[in-house]
């Protein structure tokens, strides 16, 4: 069974950064494609980063040139930079593997852009 536990959010103001963390259990993780998704009140959650297993990456358009996605095989981990934070960018911040599995989903971790 696959456990997924986000940390690192937090309130930021305008302009600042966080690094988000995924620490992922289970034998699933060295051989998936991950993703950081994000869903903000009232929206569909979408997809923001995603990692293949080699470190190729793809962004949504929205934070490109702002986020930067990476993953720590041996430490079963995937991080978020967010760097030039924006107030559009609050919203709850959920890894999984890339496609998504529903039954993967975590609590996930509150980034909050205000000032």
């Amino acid at each position: 069974q696959v456990q997924l536990v986000e940390s690192g959010g937090g309130l930021v103001q305008p302009g600042g950064s966080l690094r988000l963390s995924c620490a992922a259990s289970g034998r699933i993780f060295s051989i998936s494609a991950m993703g950081w998704y994000r869903q903000a009140p009232g929206k569909q959650r979408e997809l923001v980063a995603a990692i293949t297993t080699v470190g190729s990456t793809n962004y949504a358009d929205s934070v490109k040139g702002r986020f930067t996605i990476s993953r720590d095989n041996a430490k079963n981990t995937v991080y978020l930079q967010m760097n030039s934070l924006k107030p559009e960018d609050t919203a709850v911040y959920y890894c999984n593997r890339a496609p998504p599995r529903s039954n993967y989903w975590g609590q996930g971790t509150q980034v909050t852009v205000s000032s």
